[in-house]
């Protein structure tokens, strides 16, 4: 089994469609449009997987779940994922982050090792 985690060095298209299609229910249409743009923008960092949980207030997914055993299938098998989209919070307006796209893959990254650094690309509330 790998020991790390492989990550892609870029979302694919269909990443950035999915966080589109998502954010256009939370945010306005041209806010949606605008949080995308400024995602493509962003570079690529890393965040630790429990801390991106913890952030965005959203409950670790069983390892049973489809998506999160077909994330973790990849993963034993040493196949890159896909960086993750998010949003940042505003802890000050109560508003935690928002996974854009790859809430799956956050969750078997956790279920595999909570401390993993995760390929992540984040934008403010602000650029959109």
């Amino acid at each position: 089994m790998p020991k790390k985690i492989s990550w892609a060095q870029r979302p694919t298209r269909a990443d950035y469609q999915a966080a589109l299609d998502y954010l256009s229910l939370v945010f306005p249409e041209q806010t949606a449009v605008k949080l995308v743009a400024a995602l493509r923008r962003s570079k690529l960092t890393e965040r630790a997987a429990k801390d991106l949980l913890r952030a965005c207030e959203l409950p670790l997914l069983d390892a049973k779940e489809a998506k999160v055993k077909a994330d973790l299938k990849k993963l034993h098998k040493g196949k890159s994922l896909s960086p993750v989209l998010l949003i940042r919070g505003e802890a000050a307006r109560n508003a935690p982050l928002v996974v854009a796209d790859g809430y799956h893959r956050i969750c078997a990254a956790c279920c595999f090792d909570e401390d993993a650094p995760i390929a992540c690309h984040i934008a403010s509330r602000a650029e959109g």
